[in-house]
């Protein structure tokens, strides 16, 4: 970045990284990014829950953890502890990224298996963070690209089953009725409708008021059912390893393949994160603040799994909301942290959102994974396609779309092969490295 831009981006900064805003403008900055990052944070382990059937309970559990988890995650990103962390306003939150193979591996061994593999794989981008500039040259934005669209495009299976109603609704007959399409048909033209609002906050709520208004509809509707729940009072209190932990190797493989890639996306974000901020994005301190980032992105998912949470990662919609507010102090990381420990130790947070129907989620959802899929396709499109280009693409999409349409062309490999290539994510990701490395082709 030149020094003209670096300053043209420092005076639109009202607060720099180390200033420390008054209480009242850091608690609504706070309130702002919190805003932004919290249905985001609670949809995974929604959408976990309800793949792999879990009760209520389990559920609101599950959910409070994910928003302690992120707001410890958070603190250490920006207080940034030794060599953990950028020092930057930089958010953590539960990662889409990982639901898919989060969902095979659960299906597989349950939570159990979910969490002991999650925190191995960590291990995976704590490396890359060492050797980031090694990693960086097999890990291509054209690599990071397809494995993002591939992410969506797998993700959108999982959205439209929670359209039609979930697990449930195909067990009692109900899958695909009126009521459950048209529920999640109108949370999605709300949040279409607040998203293309010129209001910005407005806009930055869509998917808030959407959810909001939707559970409200499916209360009316018989939908939702308080009384099921035994009790919503005490304080949620963080039990490690509450669920045990087990390891499989094909699952680690699938799992750890997504953390080589959250590496890479980090380092984006962080940019991205720098450059907004006024900070510089090259030279030695930069590449301190972005292998501390990728560093802590890795840590605090091994935390978050000590903690039956899902893996972290960088929230790149948080650049956004710095750039809108003019505020990059780390300093408002610490309000939204503590905002979140707070709202994770309270169990009606988590069991009032674990009531709510699939329908109601399936219609954000299916949303912001498609968002995730043109994400990825933007990455490619931002490279020179050559021929090369068009041969990984098409061999990567080709085989990997291949086993998420039809499971069933594996029926006849060993259950090691199988767990291993059953996720399209997977299959497609490691075709897209090992064919980018392997294929070259002269023009």
């Amino acid at each position: 970045m030149s020094e003209t831009t670096n300053r043209q981006v420092s005076s639109a900064i009202i607060y720099g990284i180390e200033d420390r805003p008054p209480f009242k403008e850091a608690f609504f900055a706070a309130l702002q990014h919190l805003l932004a990052i919290f249905v985001a944070i609670i949809t995974p382990p929604l959408i976990i829950a309800g793949a792999l059937n879990l009760d209520l309970e389990t559920t609101g559990f599950l959910v409070s953890m994910a928003l302690f988890a992120s707001g410890v995650s958070t603190f250490i990103q920006c207080r940034r502890v030794g060599p953990i962390g950028t020092g930057l306003l930089c958010i953590q939150g539960t990662s889409f990224s990982f639901i898919g193979p989060i969902i095979s591996t659960g299906l597989a061994g349950g939570l159990p298996l979910i969490f002991g593999v999650c925190m191995a794989g960590s291990v995976v981008e704590m490396l890359i963070s060492r050797i980031l500039k090694y990693a960086k040259k097999i890990i291509t934005p054209l690599v990071s690209g397809i494995v993002v669209t591939l992410i969506g495009m797998s993700l959108v299976k999982v959205g439209i089953t929670a359209c039609g109603g979930g697990v449930i609704a195909k067990e009692n007959g109900t899958f695909g009725s009126f009521e459950n399409l048209g529920l999640a048909l109108l949370v999605l033209v709300l949040i279409i409708f607040f998203n293309r609002s010129n209001n910005k906050y407005l806009r930055m709520s869509s998917i808030v008021i959407g959810l909001v208004v939707g559970y409200v509809v499916a209360y009316f509707m018989g939908m939702i059912d308080f009384s099921s729940v035994q009790s919503y009072s005490g304080v949620n209190i963080p039990v490690p390893f509450k669920y045990g932990l087990a390891f499989s190797w094909s699952s680690f493989i699938a799992v750890g393949l997504i953390y080589m890639i959250t590496a890479i996306e980090a380092y984006g974000d962080i940019t991205a994160n720098s450059m907004i901020s006024g900070e510089p994005v090259e030279g030695e301190r930069f590449i301190k603040r972005a292998s501390g980032g990728i560093l802590a992105d890795g840590f605090n998912s091994f935390l978050a799994g000590a903690f039956n949470s899902f893996p972290n990662s960088v929230f790149a919609q948080n650049n956004g909301m710095i750039q809108l507010t003019g505020v990059a102090s780390r300093y408002v990381g610490y309000y939204i942290a503590a905002f979140l420990v707070i709202l994770g130790l309270f169990p009606a947070v988590g069991l009032v959102f674990s009531l709510m129907p699939e329908p109601v989620l399936g219609g954000a959802t299916l949303l912001m994974f498609g968002t995730v899929a043109a994400a990825g396709i933007r990455i490619i499109a931002s490279q020179n396609i050559n021929r090369k280009a068009t041969l990984v693409i098409a061999l990567s999409f080709s085989l990997g779309l291949s086993v998420e349409f039809i499971p069933e062309i594996l029926n006849s490999c060993s259950d090691t092969i199988k767990n291993i290539f059953s996720s399209g994510i997977t299959t497609g990701g490691l075709t897209a490295i090992v064919s980018n490395v392997l294929i070259h082709v002269k023009e």
